[in-house]
Parts: C-alpha cells; structure tokens; sequence
C-alpha cells in the first residue's frame, strides 16, 4: 500500500456476526487513541487514516496509516517507525493495566475511557473471540511486527468491567463535597472491603466534626494508597494525617461516614 510503511494493524477475529456499532468503534477507538497520542507528542498537524484492508470469514484487518513523511532509511522514515512502535507498546500497558485488581491508567479523560470499552466491546460480548493491534513496519518488501498485544474474550470483559470502575470513580470525584481536608485515622484494618462500603475503620476528620466516624473507599486508587501506609507501617498510620477529597455521608441529617474519592498526599502529624 501506498505510504503504507511503517503502520498500525487491528485484526478483529470473531466466529460469528457482531453488531455494525461494535464493529465500527472496534477500529475507531484506536484511531482516536492514536490522535490523542500524537497530540500528546506534540504533533498536532500529525494524523492517521483508517483503511480496512482484508474481510475474510472469521476476522477483520484494518491498517491505521500515519500520515508522516516516509521516506525508507530517511529520519522522517526511522521517526514514524518509531513513533507507531510507541502507540502500540503505550496503548496496550493503558490497556492491560485494566487487567490487574485496581488498575487504571490514571489520567484518563472521560472520553480516553468510552473509547478503551469500545476498544473491546465487540471481543467481550462474543466468546472465542480477540482483537490484536500490532505496528508493522515494511521494509524491502518484508512485512516486521516491532510491537503488538492481544486480548482475547475473557481479557476484554475483565478490562470492560474495571473501566466501568474507573468511570464510576470520575462520577464521584467530580462531586466532592470537601477538597483537601485533613483526615485523621483513630481506628485501622488491614483488610480491603468492596467500593462503597463501610471499611470497619474510623476517621476524624476536624474540619467537618471532631466525632470518629465511618470510612468508605469510594476510590481503588484511594484505598490502595491509604493501605499501603497502614500494612507497611501500621503502628505510624495513627501517627500521619492523609489530605484527602471526599463527600459525606449522611442519615437524617447528620453525617455518619466519609467516603474518601482521592488521597494528594500523607503527612507526618506533630507530636503532642
């Protein structure tokens, strides 16, 4: 293909029909992630153009073409190589960090997260299937895979499911009811709860009332954060103060829990 080297290859591999909208934000979600990328490179006049380049029964391939000046063996040529090696090698640790508990890639941006569901949508709502997206580069007529990564059904479902998390998450930060208040632990547990319950600990937290009272982690990132102060040093968490954002849960009126959305940072507290 014309201006086809180097360039990022998806193969959607599925066994049976899929819907048209799973089909087309399979291939158009990583074309959004590569602009995102190039902009993050500071390439702005930089862009991709999408080709499907083989239908056969059972997959997909589409090539995403970055338009770049490639010229073989040129350092335009070895930049755009590059540059394709990189989108692939950075998508898929964003990607994959979805597949471990807690995961996130943590700063994405409402529509960066739509896009990694839509990625996989097509793979995780159809078993036996996967999506690969490699960067090839073309060199003397022979075709070289520099970087790729696959997900197959249960993968995909898993990065879904966090994703899902992660936006949830988004949601409640965005309504914090305080910022960077000072919260204070008077009673600890090492062992995780699920999000949005109650984590059998208690927090003081002045600002708002000098009463002890219930803990939520409304945030992964959050509660791994405070769980690490509290396992490795578990004798100090009573002695550290942890500036946090958080809304307040109430009942008739009172507030009964905090649940915490995002930690900035842990201090020491002075000794009395």
């Amino acid at each position: 293909m014309e201006r086809g080297s180097p360039y990022i290859e998806l193969t959607l591999a599925v066994d049976e029909p899929i819907e048209v909208s799973e089909f087309v934000a399979a291939f158009t979600s990583v074309a959004a992630e590569y602009s995102r990328f190039s902009k993050s490179k500071g390439d702005q006049g930089n862009d991709a153009t999408l080709f499907v380049s083989e239908v056969k029964q059972g997959s997909v391939v589409a090539q995403l073409i970055p338009m770049l000046p490639l010229l073989t063996g040129t350092i335009e040529g070895m930049s755009a190589v590059i540059t394709a090696e990189d989108f692939v090698r950075r998508y898929g640790g964003r990607l994959g960090a979805y597949l471990q508990p807690g995961g996130r890639a943590p700063d994405a941006s409402r529509s960066e997260l739509k896009d990694f569901s839509e990625q996989v949508a097509a793979i995780a709502s159809h078993p036996g299937s996967n999506i690969e997206i490699a960067a090839i580069e073309v060199k003397d007529g022979q075709r070289k895979v520099k970087a790729a990564f696959k997900f197959n059904t249960s993968e995909a479902r898993q990065i879904q499911d966090r994703v899902a998390e992660h936006r949830r998450e988004l949601d409640r930060i965005e309504s914090n009811d305080h910022e960077r208040v000072l919260m204070v632990f008077t009673q600890s547990n090492t062992k995780s709860s699920p999000l949005g319950r109650r984590s059998g600990e208690l927090v003081t937290v002045e600002k708002i009332s000098r009463k002890p009272l219930a803990l939520v982690y409304a945030s992964q990132l959050a509660e791994e954060r405070i769980k690490h102060e509290i396992t490795v040093e578990p004798d100090n968490v009573f002695k550290r103060g942890f500036v946090v954002d958080l809304n307040v849960d109430e009942r008739g009126g009172k507030p009964v829990a905090y649940s915490v959305t995002n930690v900035h940072q842990v201090i020491d507290l002075p000794e009395d």
